[in-house]
C-alpha cells in the first residue's frame, strides 16, 4: 500500500465524521449568526455575532428572550432577531411611549428611546409569539407586519451568547 492510499484510508473517515457532526450540530443544536440591521440597537449592534441554541424542544421561552425566527412577512427569506414580548394568551399594547402586557406597564431598561407609536391591544394566539426589536422606532417588527404573530414552527432558536464584534474593531 502506498503512502497516499494509507493517508486516504486514515483521514477520509475522520473527516467525513467531522463534517457530518458539524452539519448536525449546526442544523439541530446551535449555530453562529451575525446581525445585519440596527433593529436591536443598543442591545445588539450591526455585525455582532450570536450563538443561537436551536433545541427549542428542550428550552423554555420567556418574556425578554432574544429569538431568531422566520418572520410572517410575505416573500421574506431572511431570518429576524427580535425580543420576545408576548407569549400565547398575552394581551400586548403600546401606548404613551410604553409597552403594556396584560394591562401592566413593562419595565424595559434595554430601550434607549421611547416608542413614538401606538399599537394594539392584541391577544397573542395559541402556538404564536409576539416580537419587537429594541430599536423600536426603526425596527421592522410585529407592530408593522400585516400579521403581528410568529407561529411556533417558524422559530429557529434562542440567542444564548452575544459576541460584540463592534467592540473588537476599535
Amino acid at each position: 500500500m502506498n503512502k497516499l492510499t494509507k493517508l486516504v484510508k486514515d483521514w477520509v473517515p475522520t473527516l467525513l465524521i467531522a463534517i457530518v457532526l458539524s452539519l448536525l450540530v449546526r442544523s439541530y443544536v446551535a449555530e453562529a449568526m451575525s446581525v445585519p440591521t440596527e433593529s436591536m440597537v443598543p442591545t445588539i449592534q450591526v455585525g455582532d455575532r450570536l450563538i443561537v441554541e436551536k433545541m427549542l424542544w428542550a428550552t423554555y421561552l420567556k418574556h425578554g428572550d432574544i429569538v431568531v425566527f422566520h418572520p410572517p412577512v410575505e416573500g421574506e427569506t431572511k431570518l429576524y432577531v427580535k425580543r420576545l414580548i408576548g407569549l400565547p394568551g398575552d394581551v400586548v399594547q403600546i401606548k404613551d411611549g410604553a409597552l403594556y402586557r396584560n394591562g401592566d406597564k413593562v419595565d424595559e431598561p434595554y430601550l434607549s428611546v421611547k416608542m413614538d407609536y401606538a399599537f394594539g391591544p392584541v391577544t397573542v394566539p395559541e402556538d404564536h409569539y409576539f416580537f419587537l426589536g429594541d430599536n423600536r422606532n426603526i425596527s421592522f417588527d410585529a407592530h408593522m407586519w400585516d400579521t403581528p404573530f410568529v407561529a411556533k414552527d417558524k422559530l429557529i432558536g434562542k440567542v444564548v451568547l452575544e459576541i460584540p464584534v463592534h467592540k473588537l474593531r476599535r
